[in-house]
């Protein structure tokens, strides 16, 4: 392995002191230094094959250049999530764009002991994005109460903290909706996580929402909480079909949670649509290939992940940002794992 260049030998190599280079390598405004100073330093460090570690960028601009996003599930939970993935690859876009870079932290919610601060100051990132944000999480308020940079993937609500979220509320009010249009009246619900997360609490209202706006009065006993697993799915389902009267119908809040839903249904002799209709949330790439394909809520979830990562760049940046709460748009696909109705007589 070859000896790492130093900024004193690109110094050396370019004529100027070590603190031109680091101006020039770190682009500090403000600073008189010649275009022609400034590409010897540039033209120097491509030939020694020079990069400046974090540590002293920090040091100069008070700035790393690192983002994190933290995702506040389990390991499992988390890289069971197929919804993740594309709002990772929208992140990391913005991210590369604007020269940052990206480190991954999945942390568990019962972890409390100064998660955030911890992250920041001894993983040296210039701010967070934080997917999945929690109501009990009295240590991301204290965070930002104390200057970090924090975007949230979602919403608190009553919280200042700035967010790229959908309206979750609408989308799962929509696709119960889109059920009850079916004709169907006993529709059961499976959420993608536990209550705690708002995005699960906001798409239980949404399906609560439109079954009170039919006339229909909400049936407790026809849901169940999901947990970001397929695993959680099947268990999930199995319970609502091991009912005395099952649904005719179920709203699955995470397609991830659904496959699991679909599989258990199959496992129980069940065809979908023609015995049990079911829709999901999310449009993952998977949900257009599953037999039946799968009718569910698209999320524009690279957009999230551009939007929430461009958003934290500019605090970083002490750039003005217009709208520190971003909603975007849901739309129902329709495929085929709602398209018939025999519900039990």
């Amino acid at each position: 392995m070859s000896k790492r260049a130093t900024a004193a030998e690109v110094a050396e190599l370019a004529g100027v002191s070590r603190t031109t280079v680091s101006f020039v390598l770190n682009n500090v405004v403000g600073m008189r230094i010649s275009e022609e100073t400034r590409q010897r330093v540039l033209d120097a460090a491509i030939k020694l094959d020079y990069h400046p570690d974090a540590t002293a960028r920090r040091m100069v601009t008070g700035q790393t250049k690192m983002i994190g996003f933290v995702i506040r599930q389990s390991p499992d939970q988390a890289f069971a999530d197929h919804f993740l993935p594309q709002v990772l690859h929208g992140m990391s876009k913005a991210v590369s764009a604007q020269g940052f870079h990206l480190l991954l932290e999945v942390i568990p919610p019962e972890n409390h002991t100064g998660v955030y601060m911890k992250l920041i100051n001894e993983r040296h990132v210039d701010g967070i994005v934080l997917s999945g944000p929690r109501s009990d999480d009295i240590e991301l308020r204290r965070a930002y109460e104390e200057g970090a940079n924090i975007v949230m993937l979602g919403q608190l609500p009553g919280e200042k903290i700035p967010f790229a979220d959908v309206n979750n509320v609408g989308g799962a009010q929509l696709a119960t909706q889109h059920l009850l249009g079916l004709g169907h009246t006993r529709i059961g619900m499976i959420t993608n996580a536990p209550l705690a997360y708002t995005a699960s609490a906001d798409r239980l209202a949404g399906y609560r929402l439109a079954l009170e706006e039919a006339g229909l009065i909400y049936d407790e006993s026809l849901v169940r909480l999901g947990n970001f697993t397929m695993e959680s799915g099947v268990k999930a389902m199995h319970e609502l079909l091991a009912l005395k009267e099952r649904p005719s119908a179920v709203f699955v809040a995470s397609d991830t949670v659904a496959l699991g839903a679909l599989q258990a249904a199959q496992l129980a002799g069940l065809k979908v649509p023609q015995d049990l209709a079911v829709c999901g949330f999310d449009d993952i790439p998977l949900a257009q290939y599953v037999d039946p394909a799968l009718t569910t809520v698209q999320l524009p979830a690279f957009g999230l992940g551009w939007a929430a990562a461009e958003m934290l760049i500019r605090m970083i940046s002490k750039d003005k940002v217009k709208n520190p709460y971003i909603m975007l748009n849901t739309d129902l696909i329709i495929r085929n794992s709602c398209g018939a109705r025999l519900a039990p007589k």
